[in-house]
């Protein structure tokens, strides 16, 4: 692993680990095969780990087709962008629900990086129906296009050895083997209905034993707490070795949503 700098988040993801990522990528060990990441979201933490081979994927397709645009069309995917954004300014917040009507009906993966950057506090939401929902923001303009070409770049230069794959977490850890690593950040046990589906405990614990039973080694982000509240949801002793918990800030859905700053501590856990 050659651990590299971070870098500016080029796709805005609910829940992203930047804050924390260099702490979570510290408690990595030096030397692995293949580093999977299989709840990849905003990719901080892919990003930081800068492993010679990666493989990593998500349940949301939109998502994973637009990691895989930047990996292999930058230039075209900031030039869509800028189309995009141009067209904004010139029209105004009317054009914003166009696109959003539009990438409801075909998922197209440059809409949503358009939606993902001049939606309301950058929040990524998605209805029961699977259809992105949430608002423009009226005090913001985006992300400008000649910064954002330049986060492209970096990013597409950086993820060039990244396998991405649509899947859950099974799907994309099912080629993981001994001397592999997997870094989990699942959603939250109580986030319900979200961004994400929510998280059936008890087949991921199954998942979790079965890593372990294939001797592969792997981090978890899964519980923690939020100012006074405490959202533990204790893992099996017999399904790992270590726990730590690091600071991640502060919680910036709880802001948008309640206006208050709280700060966030979350779990770590190491099967090794």
């Amino acid at each position: 692993m050659t651990k590299a700098k971070k870098l500016m988040p080029v796709i805005k993801w609910t829940g992203s680990k930047r804050s924390q990522a260099e702490t979570i990528v510290s408690y990595f060990p030096e030397n692995i095969n293949t580093y999977y990441e299989p709840f990849l979201g905003g990719g901080s933490v892919m990003g930081i780990a800068n492993f010679k081979k990666a493989v990593c994927g998500d349940i949301c397709k939109p998502l994973i087709e637009l990691w895989e645009e930047i990996k292999t069309r930058p230039n075209d995917v900031s030039k869509i962008y800028e189309g995009n954004w141009n067209k904004l300014q010139k029209i105004g917040y009317t054009y914003y629900y166009d696109v959003r009507d539009q990438f409801n009906k075909n998922g197209d993966p440059n809409k949503f990086l358009f939606l993902t950057r001049t939606c309301c506090n950058g929040l990524i939401r998605f209805n029961k129906n699977g259809e992105f929902n949430n608002s423009f923001h009226v005090t913001r303009k985006g992300i400008n296009p000649k910064t954002l070409n330049k986060i492209i770049d970096e990013w597409s230069s950086r993820i060039q050895n990244v396998k991405f794959i649509i899947g859950d977490y099974r799907e994309t850890t099912k080629t993981a083997k001994k001397g592999d690593l997997v870094y989990l950040d699942p959603p939250y046990f109580y986030n319900k209905d979200r961004y994400s589906s929510d998280l059936n405990y008890e087949e991921f614990l199954k998942f979790l034993e079965d890593l372990n039973k294939r001797e592969i080694k792997y981090v978890l982000s899964f519980d923690g707490s939020r100012g006074d509240k405490n959202y533990n949801i204790e893992i099996p002793s017999n399904l790992y070795k270590r726990k730590f918990t690091i600071k991640a800030g502060n919680s910036s859905v709880n802001n948008v949503l309640n206006q208050k700053k709280e700060m966030v501590f979350e779990s770590l856990y190491l099967n090794w």
